[in-house]
């Protein structure tokens, strides 16, 4: 989750993932995640004059923040962040130093009962980070079977009362269009009832509604895509970091992460052959440190940082293994 100091709050993990990234005076990076621009300002405020940022997000509303920054070392560009190195090629990049990925929704899109991504607010049921294209969470789910909206809920929210509430949104439509966040969320919160989660701090729809957006946006598929791509991209001591927000995002990075700091990428076929280990290839990344998350003091001031993760690559000089990246494109609900 992303946030803007423009809306009164301080990006997550901002000292740890300028830390993270290792700025160098002169060096070129990438936020491919820019939000409204809070962790862009501070690698900005780091850089040297020879320095160099690209912005890149699919909001056109961090677009229009991204104009207010008036520095040449600046560039942002509106894509989706698995096309990196297609929006980097017209800037003439063909490597940089580091990336940053903040993954997930941002607290502008939440706050914003217009976006539709709060069960809080009321509001039209898009959920689209990108609103000029993809259908709304209100056309999603109007069209798709108990099947497809149980396994949405399922995989994407983590939600065990996934069937049961599949069926209330079916019942529901048929009496009328779910066309509005609060319409969604009472209908989640009738099916869920008063059984109980274990965790009383979160409402009842929460869930369900991170699974929608993941579904309407396709975030996992996107992170699953970006993570090797942007690896391929990263000069030699280039570091990669990503911020995740819930479990499966962060298990994705994880394992990718794990998968790239092995030989060849852990190629089970090597495992079983009589190599010796000084004569395995060199894995093209390696893990930076242990999983980073906030601490007291920052989820006490901003809660939504809570489950924040940090996790850190760093790109090696050895050669991409045959078939980057498209053989290192992970299943994110693989366990």
């Amino acid at each position: 989750m992303r946030n803007a100091p423009d809306d009164g709050h301080a990006p997550v993990l901002l000292a740890e993932s300028l830390a993270a990234l290792a700025l160098r005076d002169d060096g070129t990076y990438v936020d491919a995640t820019f939000g409204r621009g809070g962790h862009a300002r501070a690698i900005l405020a780091a850089l040297g004059a020879r320095g160099r940022l690209v912005g890149v997000d699919r909001d056109e509303d961090a677009e229009r923040s991204a104009a207010t920054i008036d520095d040449p070392r600046f560039t942002f560009r509106r894509g989706w962040f698995s096309a990196l190195p297609d929006l980097l090629a017209p800037l003439r990049i063909d490597t940089v130093d580091g990336v940053l990925l903040d993954l997930g929704v941002s607290s502008p899109q939440l706050d914003r009962a217009e976006r539709g991504f709060s069960y809080r607010l009321d509001g039209p049921l898009d959920m689209r980070m990108d609103r000029s294209r993809g259908e709304t969470a209100a056309a999603f789910i109007a069209q798709a079977t108990v099947g497809e909206l149980t396994k949405a809920i399922r995989d994407y929210g983590e939600e065990r009362f996934a069937q049961s509430i599949a069926r209330a949104i079916a019942a529901a439509r048929q009496r009328e269009p779910i066309v509005s966040t609060r319409a969604l969320a009472a209908i989640v919160a009738q099916a869920v009832g008063a059984r109980t989660r274990g965790d009383w701090r979160q409402d009842p729809a929460a869930r369900t509604f991170q699974a929608l957006r993941i579904a309407v946006n396709r975030e996992l598929a996107e992170v699953s895509l970006a993570l090797p791509r942007i690896a391929a991209i990263l000069a030699p001591r280039a570091r990669l970091a990503v911020i995740s927000f819930h479990s499966l995002e962060d298990r994705l990075v994880k394992r990718f992460v794990a998968l790239a700091s092995k030989p060849f990428g852990g190629d089970e076929r090597l495992a079983r052959m009589p190599i010796p280990t000084s004569e395995l290839p060199r894995p093209p990344l390696v893990q930076v440190g242990r999983a980073i998350k906030p601490g007291a003091g920052e989820i006490a001031r901003n809660p939504r940082a809570r489950s924040a993760v940090l996790r850190v690559a760093e790109r090696t000089d050895a050669p991409l293994p045959s078939g980057w990246p498209r053989g290192f494109v992970v299943d994110a609900l693989q366990r």
